[in-house]
C-alpha cells in the first residue's frame, strides 16, 4: 500500500501539475529502530496474580497541511501495556532505560512509577510495582 499526499504543484503557464510523494505505509519505519530487552510479549506475576505486558515499536508519522499543501514526517515510538489478571489494557510509558534497569510509568487512574531489572541469563525481570504509595512485587518473563 503506498500513501500519496499532495506536496505542492507547478505551474508550467500551461497548466498546474501536482507533484506526489509517495511513501511505504505502515510500520516500515519501526523495523529500523534499535531493539531494546524489554521489546516483545511477557508472562508477568503482579503481587501473586497472572499478567501480561506488551511493549512495541509502532508508527508515529505526522502530517501537517497549509491549505493544499501538505508534509509528512516520519517517526516511532514505544508504547507498552499491561493487563492485570486477564483485565483490561493499561498504557504503559518509557521512563528510562539504563543497562539492564527500567522505568516504567503505569498510566493507569492512579498513575504510579514501576521498575523492572533484566536478567540475561534466564530472560526474566524482577521489580516493583507502586500503588497507593506501596510497592508490590513485579516478575515478569519473555515469552
Amino acid at each position: 500500500m503506498v500513501k500519496t499526499m499532495k506536496i505542492k504543484a507547478i505551474f508550467t503557464g500551461l497548466a498546474i501539475i501536482p507533484l506526489s510523494f509517495f511513501a511505504p505505509a505502515g510500520n516500515a519505519q519501526a523495523g529500523l529502530v534499535v531493539t531494546q530487552w524489554f521489546f516483545g510479549n511477557w508472562d508477568c506475576i503482579i503481587d501473586g496474580r497472572p499478567a501480561k505486558m506488551q511493549w512495541l515499536v509502532v508508527d508515529d508519522s505526522q502530517t501537517q497541511c497549509n491549505g493544499d499543501i501538505c508534509s509528512t514526517t516520519s517517526g516511532v515510538k514505544v508504547v507498552g501495556r499491561f493487563s492485570d489478571n486477564g483485565g483490561a489494557w493499561v498504557p504503559l510509558a518509557q521512563r528510562y532505560v539504563r543497562g539492564s534497569d527500567f522505568g516504567i510509568r503505569y498510566q493507569g487512574r492512579e498513575q504510579d512509577n514501576w521498575f523492572l531489572r533484566y536478567n540475561s541469563r534466564n530472560q526474566t525481570a524482577n521489580g516493583w510495582t507502586t500503588w497507593r504509595g506501596s510497592h508490590y512485587r513485579l516478575q515478569c518473563r519473555k515469552v
